[in-house]
């Protein structure tokens, strides 16, 4: 069940960045609308990860959520905010997972 939470609070970690990548170049009600949701998945995102790491080991649960995150946003980057997909983003995104994938297997 901590994995599964860990999960989530590294998926609110992405919808944080979102918010903030929606942010950006507004102002007013719009930009104060995404601000809100910034920090309530920003809070939500912390409190799982406490939550995760009540029974998890805390180096691999805060590397596996930063991690999860990172992931996330390059590709929310990517496929949402049309940033470029070269060849060694992909490759160090490629590395990143893998290591994600051998914490877990560790663990």
């Amino acid at each position: 069940m901590s994995w599964i939470i860990l999960t989530i609070a590294g998926l609110c970690e992405v919808a944080f960045t979102y918010c903030l990548g929606r942010a950006k170049g507004l102002c007013g009600t719009e930009w104060w609308t995404w601000m809100i949701a910034f920090a309530l998945f920003y809070v939500l995102s912390a409190l799982l990860l406490a939550k995760a790491t009540q029974t998890l080991p805390l180096g691999t649960a805060y590397a596996v959520w930063t991690g999860i995150g990172a992931v996330g946003a390059v590709l929310v980057g990517i496929f949402i905010f049309h940033e470029p997909a070269t060849f060694w983003r992909l490759f160090f995104l490629i590395t990143l997972i893998a290591s994600l994938v051998g914490l877990k297997a560790v663990s």
